[in-house]
């Protein structure tokens, strides 16, 4: 949806999305430290309003905020204020709406107050990087809610077309020709994946496709690329789940970051 203004000066951008669970479980997903871990990135929250929240975002550094509403387990909100050099603060609120048979709406509606549009792109930049997380949300609710979670973040950059980075990414994992619903495999990546594609999205502006996996453990895997500037990311958030998914993903998390810059580094030559 595109930006959203009034004459207050507020701009904004809002999602929405249905995901299974109780409101109660939806809330542990979307308002705790464990639950974002689970999902998009290892966070730490402290659950009351005027809490810090911290999201670790890895080698892109890390985002810091206070929580401004606390009303579990129907609505969230935080707000970072330096969040880009300049910016005003960005207020992000989260409502979660029960629906029946056990499922529920989530609104999640990033906020501006400013009447320039020196950080219009980021703000749509930001509607266009949730939804392939989104999908790892509503996985994770389906299968491993509640479960103990880690995440593995691999990345690299490249100069080379969007679409000759995502051919190779997917033919490092053996996922090419691979559709929706099919056992997909990746025997070669430095941890071997099995599992089903549960999604592979191919549009303008991402290309990702989302395993949710048997081996080596239960997971999900979401692989993809984005444009930045006049380069080429491809990614992997890598999610593990079990008693013992922080010492898996800690042994493993250097191989599939060298695995990344070797393998797709190739594409810029």
């Amino acid at each position: 949806m595109p930006i959203k203004k009034d004459e207050t000066g507020k701009r904004w951008v809002e999602m929405e999305l249905i995901v299974p669970g109780t409101p109660e479980q939806v809330w542990q997903a979307i308002a705790t430290g464990p639950g974002y871990t689970a999902w998009f990135t290892p966070a730490t929250i402290d659950e009351r309003v005027g809490g810090a929240i911290r999201f670790d975002m890895g080698e892109n550094g890390e985002s810091q905020g206070e929580v401004t509403v606390w009303e579990p387990p129907f609505r969230f909100g935080y707000v970072e204020r330096d969040w880009a050099e300049g910016a005003p603060p960005l207020a992000t609120e989260i409502t979660v709406t029960a629906r029946s048979g056990d499922r529920c709406v989530v609104r999640m509606v990033h906020s501006l107050f400013t009447s320039a549009d020196d950080w219009d792109d980021q703000m749509e930049g930001f509607e266009g990087g949730w939804p392939g997380f989104f999908e790892v949300l509503r996985l994770y609710l389906s299968h491993f809610a509640g479960m103990n979670a880690a995440v593995i973040f691999a990345k690299t950059s490249v100069k080379a077309s969007r679409l000759d980075v995502w051919k190779r990414l997917i033919e490092g994992f053996g996922l090419a020709g691979v559709d929706a619903g099919e056992e997909g495999t990746a025997p070669q990546t430095p941890e071997p994946l099995s599992g089903i594609v549960e999604r592979v999205q191919q549009g303008d502006r991402e290309r990702y496709v989302l395993l949710r996996l048997k081996q080596p453990s239960p997971g999900i895997a979401l692989i993809g690329t984005y444009g930045m500037g006049d380069a080429s990311n491809a990614s992997m958030a890598l999610y593990l789940y079990g008693d013992d998914a922080g010492q898996r993903a800690a042994a493993s998390e250097a191989g599939w970051r060298d695995w990344f810059r070797e393998t797709l580094g190739q594409a810029s030559r």
